[in-house]
Formats: structure tokens, sequence, C-alpha cells
């Protein structure tokens, strides 16, 4: 393990070959007194976690980091944490060339392939959410399945040398993600995230059936629920809009 202590105004991050989990560490690390801010990065995992205890492929190139966060949230915003996150790390890469997409709820969408996902892991007391562990697994050179892409990939025929050369600038953009995201979250601009994170949807107008009923993906509820407007349409708007959690339904990559 390395551990690197920057500047006061910036995280201790602690590095290691290989993990079981990023996610895993960080809790540990949490237990032994490591601060709100500290950042535990994998060069791979032996056993990455997605969405619903699904594994996470993570061989050596991809980028695997953990982020330790103190909050204080009400039990029904957790999915807006991780809408939040996904939506400011989208919005961080976008601005380096990359036009990333969102596939409801946390995955990340690069040319209607899988550039990465987030796993966020909360701390409840009381009704609160007061602590979080935000992982994030991010393609970079690592080998991916075929619905996949990995960014150097993505860059390569690039005619101007690519925004994003590294992966340690990798890892300080999608750092920088997380701020963006948790900062909205906590100023209450959750109105304006939801309408920008509803922009990148990649599944927004898809036509959907439930329970025999057809209707069509509408956008995202404050309680990060997919909202489907159910057919017949009317001059005013639906005959009925119904809200599904996350984990219910698959919406595909396109």
């Amino acid at each position: 393990m390395e551990t690197r202590q920057e500047t006061s105004l910036l995280p201790t991050i602690h590095y290691f070959d290989t993990l079981i989990s990023t996610n895993q560490t960080a809790w540990e690390l949490l237990e032994q007194g490591e601060p709100s801010g500290t950042v535990v990065i994998a060069g791979q995992q032996t056993a990455g976690r997605g969405q619903w205890g699904r594994q996470w492929q993570s061989n050596q190139g991809g980028l695997f980091l953990s982020k330790i966060v103190d909050l204080n949230l009400c039990v029904s915003q957790q999915a807006q944490l991780s809408l939040c996150s996904a939506w400011g790390i989208a919005t961080i890469l976008s601005d380096r060339g990359c036009p990333v997409q969102l596939k409801w709820p946390n995955d990340l969408i690069l040319n209607q392939r899988k550039l990465g996902g987030i796993l966020t892991e909360t701390k409840i007391s009381q009704h609160h959410i007061t602590q979080a562990v935000i992982g994030v697994g991010l393609n970079w050179s690592n080998p991916v399945p075929e619905i996949g892409i990995n960014l150097q990939t993505f860059f390569a025929n690039s005619v101007t040398p690519p925004p994003i050369q590294s992966l340690e600038f990798l890892a300080a953009l999608v750092l920088q993600g997380l701020d963006l995201g948790i900062q909205q979250l906590s100023s209450a601009n959750i109105n304006k995230v939801l309408t920008d994170y509803t922009q990148l949807l990649t599944c927004m107008g898809k036509p959907i059936s439930i329970a025999e009923q057809k209707g069509v993906i509408i956008g995202i509820s404050e309680q990060g629920n997919l909202r489907v407007g159910l057919y017949p349409k009317t001059e005013i708007g639906f005959s009925q809009e119904i809200d599904l959690k996350p984990g219910t339904i698959s919406v595909g990559y396109s």
C-alpha cells in the first residue's frame, strides 16, 4: 500500500496494487479513523462489486476508486446521492471531450457502450445518512466486454492529443466530478441536477411495457425513480404516470 497526503485542501489517497474491493477497504479505513474525503484506489480488484451484488470486472488498466464522504441527508435522498455523483462525473468528463451519457440509475455510457459505473454504500443513523462510500469504476486501457468501451479506444482515432492522457489525471477528474455532484446535492440544487441528468439519459422517450401496459420513459423523480407515462396519451398528457424503483427493470444501453 502507498499513502500520499497532498495538502490540507486535498484528500489522503491510499493506493493498492490489488484489492478485493476499494469500497470494502474504504469502510475498513473509516473504522480505523480515516476522515471524510479519504480516497482508496486500486490497480485491480479481485472481487469488485456492482449494483445489486453483481460482479464488476476490474482488470489492470482500469480506474477503481472509492471516496469516503460525511453527510447529513434524509434516507429518502439516498438515490439522489448516486444520481448527483453520476451527473457530476459525466459533466466533468464531457468538458474534457468525452460526451458521456447516463444509463439509469448510475452507469456511465460512451458511444452506447458502458464506460463505467458507480456503487454507493451508506451508513444510516436515526433515519439519516451520516456517511457514505462512493465507489467508481471506469475503463481506461483495461480489456472490456462487448458491451463496454475504454477511453483509450475512444481517443485512438483522435487527430489531436487526447484531453485525458493518463490514468492519474482521469482519477483527478473523477474526484472533481464527485465533489461537483455532492456540492449540488448539499446546496439543495437537486431539481437542476435532475433536469441535467434527464438530458443525459440514454433511455429518454424509449417505449416500455409494464404489466402489459404500454408507455414511454419521461424522466426521473426526486426519489431517483424512473418516470413512465402510460398510454393512451391525451392533449393534456398521459392517462397515467408511474414510478419504477432502481433494480425493478433494465432499460438497456441505447
